[in-house]
């Protein structure tokens, strides 16, 4: 009872904190605040509101994302679900990486008609509020999962006999730790309004435009998400790779290494595309973008950038499928059965007669190798 009064209580503070219950007067994250309720922006914001990038080029992206990471996301989760037989730790991380990527997937249509919309937001502040909490749920779930995948890597690889029982339970729980301690982070994102009107330009927008009582709370908020979310995993991530290579480099002179190295190498690529165009730019624009407004700068320079990364991020959905991929042959396998539609037990029959096939094949050489040497010897 104690504990739970204690999450309590640090929800209560967290909550006190990010709403500002110290009655100061509201502050806009890009423009001033006028008397009819509405948000004056400067002039920087203003064009980025009507220019291409956020009407044109920020629609397209999403679009892209939604045709190639809701169907992969989907079609990941059924395999991991129903066609993967024997569980262990990388596919349960890797399904609950899809898992976020879909949630957060399936609400991006609404950010398509918003941009398309001129950046009129016309859905309220509650799906506002939603599609925002998801948005940044999705990207440092993805990096935590993606982090947990990478230690498993290298742990299945520098320790193959290691327990698989206690090692799902091990996965088990971690997911359930992220899963609770990204919703506790990401609660302040719903405690505060994410819509804000523009005077002039006649429209709503969902996260573009912020008002809160004070600024440093978010400023220190994503600072938080940023070294703790970000950074430390980033570190784990690297020293994990390092050590996975060296492994590998020790092994050479087994038969699979080589095999396992190139897709060591191929998951190392990919992960590393993924930080380098999702997740660290859109980190970096984050603490930059409140830095300059906690600082008092007036025209926000980089705000059309920072728009931008965060777009980007999104992108994230498309390419851990393909960390599924390069991390797990079984995945490849189903993968590829499930589009072939071949059901677990036309595949089951398959393997079987495969190795029947190569039984009998062995058999035959031997039979015949040993008929010749009677034959030559007689």
């Amino acid at each position: 009872m104690d504990s739970v009064c204690n999450i309590q209580l640090m929800i209560f503070l967290l909550c006190a904190v990010t709403i500002g219950v110290q009655g100061r007067s509201p502050r806009i994250f890009t423009g001033q605040d006028q008397k009819d309720g509405t948000v004056q922006v400067d002039t920087v914001t203003t064009e980025t509101l009507q220019g291409g990038l956020t009407t044109v080029f920020l629609p397209i992206i999403y679009i892209i994302v939604v045709v190639v990471a809701l169907p992969l996301n989907a079609m990941a989760i059924w395999v991991f679900l129903f066609r993967t037989k024997k569980k262990h730790p990388a596919a349960i991380y890797m399904a609950n990486l899809a898992l976020s990527d879909l949630l957060f997937v399936v609400w991006i249509p609404l950010k398509i008609a918003y941009h398309l919309n001129g950046n009129d937001w016309i859905f309220g502040e509650a799906l506002c509020k939603v599609l925002v909490g998801f948005f940044y749920a999705n990207m440092y779930c993805s990096i935590l999962f993606i982090t947990c995948l990478s230690v498993q890597r290298y742990w299945a690889i520098a320790h193959p006999l290691s327990h698989q029982r206690k090692n799902n339970k091990i996965a088990m729980g971690v997911s359930i730790a992220i899963w609770v301690f990204i919703w506790l982070c990401t609660t302040p994102l719903y405690l505060y309004n994410q819509t804000a009107t523009i005077s002039g330009l006649n429209i709503t927008t969902c996260h573009d435009v912020g008002i809160i009582d004070n600024i440093k709370y978010p400023f220190f908020y994503f600072i938080f998400m940023a070294v703790f979310v970000f950074l430390v995993p980033s570190l784990v991530i690297i020293v994990a790779y390092v050590r996975l290579l060296r492994t590998l480099g020790d092994s050479m002179m087994e038969e699979s290494a080589g095999k396992n190295r190139r897709r060591a190498i191929l998951l190392i690529v990919t992960v590393l595309l993924t930080f380098l165009l999702c997740f660290t730019p859109s980190n970096i624009m984050l603490l930059v973008h409140y830095s300059s407004i906690k600082a008092g700068g007036k025209d926000n320079i980089g705000y059309a950038f920072y728009i931008t990364t965060l777009c980007l991020a999104s992108l994230n959905s498309c390419l851990d499928p393909l960390i599924y991929y390069y991390v797990s042959e079984d995945f490849r396998d189903n993968v590829k059965n499930t589009l072939l539609c071949r059901s677990n037990r036309t595949v089951e029959r398959m393997r079987v007669s495969f190795s029947s096939m190569k039984y009998s094949k062995k058999s035959n050489a031997y039979t015949s190798s040993s008929g010749n040497t009677e034959s030559s010897t007689c």
